[in-house]
């Protein structure tokens, strides 16, 4: 049975294609009848004539056969449709670049298995835009070599900023970057895979170790949604016997980096009745986020059988701080989440 699939507004612009479009590269007009080996290539001809005639492409209509087989689909032009708003105040509408624009190709399986163009529509019902097509999602995939450099690079300890300028003397200008924002999430996407493959591992080996060995050494484990390590939250069984003592003012910091993973390394520190400073759990973290600050303020607290301290110095993050308020029950925020 025949499966059809229309992509939602926010699944448009992921089509992606791996070469950059030279200024001067000569794109033939797509006509009823054009042969194409395979969906890919029709793709790539299609965003390569989209970058070059200045507007942004994305995937509207597929259908496949039982076994996946695509039989037919339709690529467009990203002002094509309607914009569905999810705006709450109806008096202050989201601006949206969808203008129903009718813009498209659709491309049937022929007998030799390849693809065929079966419709063409040229005209734009909008003005196209000189000098921005680059600036388009669906031209800031970073390709695959580039990604490979710029993760070998990342895995020799090259900082970021110099990593992209390594792409961009690669690619002659800034102007032909177009993807510096997906350099980041590429990185990070990277360092979390590479700690579930290597690192993770050991990781849980060595807590499930010192459980073993003390019943009262804690540690929680938190994970995306491809059960990819996260966050992780540890303390020796000393930290929650001597947070009964000496708990009532805490220290948390997050400027610290492991080399490996450049994930925070956040510790949890008091003070003893000598002045010296107390170790009451640790944790590594992915991002600075509300989230992830929740995750780890909740996980120290259970493994301090839920006792808030009096007081929590730390620096002056407004994510962290929206997590205190939720976690803690600290009076003022304001007066605990400052130096």
């Amino acid at each position: 049975m025949d499966a059809d699939i229309e992509f939602s507004n926010n699944e448009c612009d992921e089509i992606g294609i791996d070469k950059e479009i030279g200024g001067d590269e000569t794109i033939e007009e797509h006509t009823i009848g054009m042969q194409f080996s395979s969906t890919e290539e029709v793709h790539a001809y299609y965003m390569k004539y989209g970058k070059k005639n200045e507007f942004g492409v994305s995937k509207r209509n597929i259908r496949q056969d039982d076994d996946e087989t695509v039989r037919w689909f339709c690529l467009a032009c990203a002002r094509g449709g309607t914009s569905k708003s999810t705006v709450a105040n109806i008096m202050k509408p989201r601006q949206t670049v969808k203008m129903e624009c009718k813009t498209r190709i659709n491309a049937v399986l022929n007998v030799k298995g390849g693809y065929t163009i079966s419709k063409v529509i040229l005209d734009h019902t909008h003005a196209c835009s000189p000098g921005k097509a680059r600036h388009f999602r669906c031209f800031k995939n970073v390709d695959g070599c580039i990604a490979k450099r710029l993760e070998i690079n990342d895995e020799t300890g090259i900082r970021l900023s110099k990593n992209f300028k390594y792409v961009v003397v690669e690619a002659g200008d800034y102007e032909n970057v177009t993807f510096g924002e997906e350099c980041q999430n590429y990185i990070d996407k990277a360092q979390r895979l590479r700690l579930e493959v290597g690192g993770g591992v050991a990781l849980c080996n060595y807590f499930e170790n010192m459980q073993k060995g003390n019943p009262e050494f804690y540690y929680k484990i938190d994970v995306d949604n491809e059960m990819r390590l996260k966050n992780v939250f540890w303390a020796d069984a000393r930290s929650g016997v001597v947070y009964e003592s000496f708990g009532d003012v805490i220290t948390f910091d997050t400027t610290y980096l492991t080399n490996a993973y450049k994930m925070p390394f956040v510790p949890f520190v008091g003070v003893n009745h000598h002045g010296q400073s107390i170790l009451l759990g640790c944790g590594l973290i992915s991002s600075d986020d509300t989230d992830t600050f929740e995750w780890l303020f909740e996980s120290w607290l259970q493994c301090m059988n839920n006792q808030s301290p009096n007081v929590i110095i730390t620096d002056q993050d407004n994510a962290m701080k929206i997590a205190i308020s939720r976690v803690f029950q600290l009076l003022d925020i304001a007066s605990t989440c400052g130096i």
